[in-house]
């Protein structure tokens, strides 16, 4: 069965390389880029994994992180938030509105990867 992952984010060259790396890894990978509908996407393709960007133009990334730990449908989903602040402050702040994991921009294609494959692990 493949996995879906949905990536809510607006650099196009970053949609782009997470894209193939994760395609080229068997991932069926669906974008969204504002944060307006972002929950309403996620609430629609039920992906096994969201790639959050914490900027995004409508809304942030953490509202709308919060939103889908509010939601008892989408509470258990995987979230990967990216981030170009690296800020230990940032870092906290995504803990405590439910990341299950953060990242940093520039990030590594391998660490993208290893990082998507532990978070859908049983």
């Amino acid at each position: 069965m493949v996995r879906q992952v949905l990536l809510i984010e607006d650099e196009p060259n970053i949609i782009e390389a997470i894209s193939f790396i994760l395609s080229r890894d068997g991932w069926d990978v669906r974008s969204h880029s504002n944060g307006h509908d972002a929950v309403d996407v996620v609430r629609a393709r039920r992906p096994d994994v969201v790639i959050l960007d914490v900027m995004l133009p409508g809304r942030s990334g953490f509202d709308i992180l919060a939103d889908i730990r509010a939601d008892p449908d989408l509470e258990q989903v995987p979230v990967l938030m990216l981030t170009a602040r690296g800020q230990r402050k940032d870092r906290e702040m995504a803990e405590r509105a439910g990341a299950t994991h953060y990242m940093t921009k520039p990030f590594s294609n391998a660490e993208v990867l290893d990082v998507v494959r532990t978070l859908v692990q049983p």
